[in-house]
């Protein structure tokens, strides 16, 4: 996403922001197990952030263990790994959209849909029924900056849409399967509208 200029960088901030967020629940959690308090000098290895070993070595284990120790609610926002996983969900199913739109032919008069309406119509799905007036506005500005076709075509180290399209898929399919998963989980335990 940051291949794409300036507008579509404040989005791609926005999710480093939850990653990181993440990362750091997960090390506050390690901490906290081995008795250290958060401010140590610990190196920041995937370990340390509990990623291989702990609850946050997989979706399920950090959404069960967030619910037992009542890290989660229903009702008011909290500042936690399944929360922010979920505005994380979201926005994967919103690439995975624009990306499976940018796989498809042309419609039936020969017409590309371009980028940006991709990416409008994905928002529209995925991430508008979230957010408030002005950041839906703030997006609508961003589907206007989008490059053109081929300059997505470039990202994925192809010339021409015939070439775009299986390698576009793979993606797609790969992204499709990640959202598949945390669905399932999130749907299990009652995730998918958290405030």
């Amino acid at each position: 996403m940051e291949s794409l200029g300036t507008m579509v960088s404040f989005f791609s901030q926005k999710v480093r922001e939850k990653t990181d967020l993440i990362r750091e629940l997960s090390l506050k959690h390690s901490l906290e197990l081995n008795g250290k308090s958060a401010g140590s000098s610990r190196p920041q290895t995937p370990a340390a952030f509990g990623l291989k070993t702990g609850v946050y070595q997989s979706v399920r284990s950090m959404v069960e263990a967030e619910l037992k120790a009542g890290l989660v609610n229903y009702s008011y926002r909290t500042n936690s790994g399944s929360r922010t996983l979920l505005r994380l969900h979201r926005s994967l199913n919103w690439l995975k959209m624009l990306l499976k739109g940018l796989s498809e032919g042309p419609d039936s008069e020969g017409r590309y849909k371009t980028p940006g309406e991709l990416g409008r119509d994905a928002y529209k799905v995925a991430l508008a029924p979230h957010h408030h007036w002005m950041l839906r506005q703030a997006a609508e500005i961003v589907f206007l900056a989008l490059p053109d076709r081929e300059y997505f075509l470039q990202l994925v180290c192809v010339q021409k849409q015939e070439e775009a399209t299986p390698v576009l898929r793979i993606i797609v399919h790969a992204l499709s399967l990640v959202h598949t998963r945390t669905q399932r989980i999130l749907e299990k335990y009652n995730m998918l509208e958290l405030p």
